[in-house]
């Protein structure tokens, strides 16, 4: 390793800096997925470590011409796939910045801690939790999900897992989530030792929405078996439909009963920026324990950014602090070891600079900016949604905040014409999403809403017009009609 000179890093950083925005530039003209050619495929799998460094600009020549090509997608304005946003550009340079500074974020005496710390008090702010509470940047939803119900173990297990784990626990444990709820919280629970035999699935209405009354009777059940309740998983935004549940309702129930109640908010929960929903997911989040958002999605910070809050820090502290309490204290700002670390409050001791993307995006655009975005991509998909409901040949399956499923059902076959063969409509439309993702112009996925393939498209991208959706059911429709014609 050799030292880099001033004028080096700058004539290098330059020629990172155009690539970074022949690429953010260029993404409209360019297709929304390309896939990786097989050979580029074979050469970077086969291809050993190098023995002698290149140059830096045979790196970045070599990164221009096999890397940059065949990005993700989720920068295009007609990338709607999973929960991807395209990054705000001053998260980009912050990614860089913090990089450069390359600081330990476990805690200490430094400006990132503080930065952290104003980044956590923001969306103490925004979510309505308490200075009580305490937040942490992590990698993402599961991590936040993880962590969350980690404290709620610690808390409501009744027994002392710190120095026992679980094997001496007197009864049965259990969790309670839909099957809508994202697979994070089942992987959780069985890496937090419950096994998945501890989670109860409760049904949901017909807006995929988690039923109250099944939720009651479920813990009822439990609670007349003696089985201990951990944790209800309630979600403000689900990935499949973007359903809400009734978190009010459901609070009430955690309360009667003494359960830890968890959102899962990753997607949605930025939402309660917009003048819609926020006084109805304010009042949510006011009853809760724990909540995760991830602003890596809809707040469109570069990945990874995730964050999690639990109402009582203390027991956030408790669950995690590796600190005997006898010395625990509230720190100082102005000694060498600062606040309490963050490490005390999470399983991570190394943890990167995240908190700078998150504050420099929420700096340059604003809590306006992106309330701004976020309502216009709900508009948005309710443009979709309308445009699905007044075609001919699509039928609209769910739709909640910025998600839309839908599927096609007709074309130039009558006998395919109001067709309602499950087995027949989920090949057609399997079809259509092949061929729609290959070719490059837009790019949606598919999910299963009870046992019906559906195509979904999640908006969540501020580059996305009411021409580009115009596009997607332009090209859903001729790619279905094609698709019909040729096995006719």
């Amino acid at each position: 390793m050799k030292s880099w000179s001033r004028e080096d890093i700058r004539r290098v950083g330059h020629q990172v800096v155009d690539l970074v925005a022949d690429h953010l530039s260029s993404l409209p003209d360019e297709p929304a997925f390309r896939p990786v050619p097989p050979d580029i495929i074979e050469r970077v799998q086969s291809s050993p470590a190098p023995a002698h460094g290149a140059s830096a600009d045979e790196v970045l020549r070599e990164f221009s011409e096999t890397i940059a090509p065949y990005p993700f997608g989720n920068g295009h304005p007609r990338f709607w796939g999973w929960v991807n946003s395209p990054p705000a550009v001053m998260g980009v340079f912050a990614d860089a910045l913090a990089a450069a500074m390359n600081p330990s974020c476990a805690g200490g005496n430094h400006a990132a801690i503080y930065v952290e710390r104003q980044v956590i008090q923001w969306f103490r702010d925004m979510l309505g939790f308490p200075d009580t509470s305490m937040g942490l940047l992590v990698s993402g939803g599961s991590m936040a999900t993880l962590t969350a119900l980690a404290v709620a173990r610690h808390v409501k297990s009744g027994v002392n897992v710190r120095a026992k784990g679980l094997r001496e626990t007197p009864a049965p444990f259990a969790f309670y989530m839909t099957t809508e709820g994202h697979t994070c919280a089942r992987k959780a629970i069985e890496l937090l030792g419950f096994g998945s035999e501890s989670i109860r699935t409760i049904p949901t209405d017909d807006d995929y929405r988690m039923r109250v009354d099944a939720l009651a009777a479920a813990i009822a059940d439990d609670r007349a078996r003696g089985v201990t309740p951990i944790a209800v998983v309630a979600t403000a935004g689900t990935t499949n439909t973007g359903a809400i549940d009734d978190v009010e309702a459901i609070a009430l129930v955690c309360r009667q009963h003494g359960i830890w109640l968890h959102v899962d908010a990753a997607y949605g929960g930025p939402a309660v920026l917009t003048a819609e929903y926020g006084s109805r997911l304010l009042r949510a989040f006011a009853h809760v324990d724990s909540v995760a958002l991830d602003p890596h999605k809809w707040m469109f910070v570069p990945v990874e950014a995730g964050f999690v809050i639990v109402r009582d820090a203390e027991a956030m502290r408790a669950a995690f602090s590796l600190v005997p309490p006898y010395i625990r204290s509230a720190g100082s700002p102005t000694g060498v070891y600062g606040l309490p670390w963050f490490s005390e409050y999470g399983f991570q001791q190394t943890r990167g600079f995240r908190a700078l993307k998150v504050w420099m995006t929420i700096k340059h655009a604003g809590l306006d900016g992106l309330k701004s975005a976020i309502e216009d991509n709900i508009a948005l998909a309710r443009y979709l949604a309308e445009r699905i409901r007044t075609s001919l040949t699509l039928e609209l399956i769910a739709s909640g905040l910025s998600v839309v499923c839908f599927r096609y059902v007709g074309g130039g076959s009558a006998a395919l014409q109001g067709c309602r063969d499950e087995p027949a409509l989920a090949t057609l439309n399997r079809a259509i999403l092949d061929r729609l993702q290959l070719g490059g112009d837009v790019f949606i996925t598919s999910t299963e809403l009870k046992g019906r393939f559906v195509l979904r498209a999640c908006v969540v991208n501020y580059r996305s017009t009411r021409d580009d959706i115009d596009r997607l059911v332009d090209a859903v429709c001729t790619i279905g009609s094609a698709v019909t014609e040729s096995e006719l």
